[in-house]
């Protein structure tokens, strides 16, 4: 069984109905505690969803899903993050300036800032090619052609500081981080659920992964 955390933000009934296309076994988290991992009924989850930086963080620990989230993280269980679902699990963003010149800070589970695009045509919205890292294989990209398009819409992109991480690369004004993989944890910058029949095999290739 498959959750998709269902924490208040836009854009989750996209991923659920791609799951059932491919027909996985798949329901929305009913709180944090699901998350708890010797209690779970989920063997993955998908993190997902669209948003401001702070306004997300915020939520998340109101909710009480921020530590379980990152309990879940700790316990190395399957993680999938979407668009703001991979932003969030880095230390700070510039999305989230510092109040009283204390950072606001995200899940702290990828060392690393996610950084405004330079230019004023920010958002990118739409197609965009993705490059594979050569350096090391992810199985998230199992079966896809190198230079495959997913479909993008965001203003900030992630810059971690363990380039080892990066999986994958695209370019908007500058080449950045489109996707990250470490240990369990996955995250993609990209939409998958709106990205096609290239997008279902991604979601396919995490979900089919050994727990």
């Amino acid at each position: 069984m498959i959750g998709v955390v269902n924490y208040g933000a836009g854009n989750l009934g996209s991923v659920m109905n791609a799951l059932n296309r491919l027909g996985l076994s798949a329901r929305f988290t009913q709180g944090p505690e699901e998350l708890i991992p010797r209690s779970t009924p989920f063997e993955k989850i998908i993190f997902p969803g669209d948003g401001h930086f702070a306004s997300a963080m915020e939520s998340l620990e109101r909710s009480g899903y921020a530590q379980a989230l990152k309990e879940w993280i700790a316990a190395d269980k399957p993680f999938l993050g979407i668009c703001i679902g991979l932003q969030l699990l880095f230390d700070t963003s510039e999305e989230a300036p510092p109040v009283q010149g204390t950072p606001r800070l995200g899940l702290q589970v990828i060392p690393g800032t996610v950084r405004r695009f330079p230019g004023r045509k920010v958002p990118q919205i739409g197609w965009n090619r993705t490059s594979f890292a050569t350096s090391r294989s992810s199985s998230l990209f199992h079966g896809l052609r190198e230079q495959t398009f997913f479909y993008y819409i965001h203003s900030y992109y992630a810059d971690p500081c363990i380039p080892d991480y990066t999986v994958a690369r695209a370019v908007y004004m500058i080449e950045y981080c489109a996707a990250i993989e470490r240990g369990a944890v996955a995250a993609v910058q990209f939409h998958p659920e709106k990205s096609g029949a290239w997008g279902l095999k991604l979601l396919e290739n995490w979900a089919i992964q050994g727990p």
